[in-house]
């Protein structure tokens, strides 16, 4: 069947989080993102051209639809629409905190960049880590923006949208709580632990007043050559790459 105006009128309602968020979906698009997702999501709904539905004749989705390339512009939230879209069931996820005991995780302390979020999701993903906690402030993960921006990598990283401070008020005294700051110690030089928790901070104000005094190891990434003018700060998702990939050095 082709796409119904009322499912297209649906899709484009998915851009809003308060519908995203009563009907407990998401949308994505394009064949990579699509195919990274499917067996990690329930598939509701998939509308995508014939060539596109030929070439993945095992398919498993709720409800098919066959659409032209048209039909597929009107529904897109994308720019550049592909040949296939997809609406997902998002994830119930069952939010452990005793994973940091025994795991290196992240923790987002009001990201509001889709474009930071989706990339963050993808370093934790290459760096393996599996688990980040976001405070109520951090943009949703299931924004299409943010989605598209994960490039598949959402479907092997869970996002936890907890009360920040609180959890970390929760945490057992040894749990190594990890902080970037300006002011901090120089990241290279600091003994770094395996498991624990590294806390990336909102794009302009770095991490909050109240989540900073729960923090017991402040680390700095220095600029080179030391004392050079240079920037202010760097983007947090280079600063998430950057921190991830000297701890995951060490072992």
């Amino acid at each position: 069947m082709p796409i119904s105006k009322n499912k297209i009128k649906w899709i484009r309602s998915l851009e809003q989080k308060k519908v995203r968020r009563e009907e407990r979906v998401f949308v994505a698009e394009g064949p990579k993102l699509i195919g990274d997702l499917l067996g990690y999501f329930h598939c509701r709904y998939i509308a995508a051209t014939v060539d596109w539905l030929t070439a993945h004749p095992t398919l498993q989705a709720d409800e098919t639809d066959t659409a032209t390339m048209s039909e597929i512009e009107r529904a897109s939230l994308l720019k550049t629409p592909q040949q296939v879209i997809a609406v997902f069931e998002q994830r119930t996820e069952q939010t452990d905190v005793s994973v940091i005991d025994n795991q290196l995780c992240l923790a987002l302390d009001d990201v509001q960049d889709p474009g930071n979020l989706g990339t963050i999701i993808r370093i934790a993903d290459w760096f393996g880590i599996e688990h980040i906690f976001c405070s109520q402030g951090t943009v949703d993960v299931y924004s299409p923006k943010v989605v598209q921006a994960t490039m598949g990598a959402m479907a092997r990283v869970h996002l936890h949208y907890v009360y920040l401070s609180e959890l970390l008020g929760r945490l057992k005294e040894e749990i190594p709580v990890y902080g970037t700051f300006l002011d901090g110690n120089n990241i290279y030089d600091q003994p770094l632990s395996p498991t624990g928790l590294i806390v990336m901070g909102n794009e302009g104000n770095g991490i909050t007043a109240e989540v900073r005094k729960l923090i017991n190891r402040r680390l700095y990434i220095p600029n080179y050559p030391v004392g050079r003018e240079t920037s202010e700060s760097l983007n947090v998702a280079v600063a998430t790459a950057i921190t991830c990939a000297e701890f995951r050095r060490r072992g």
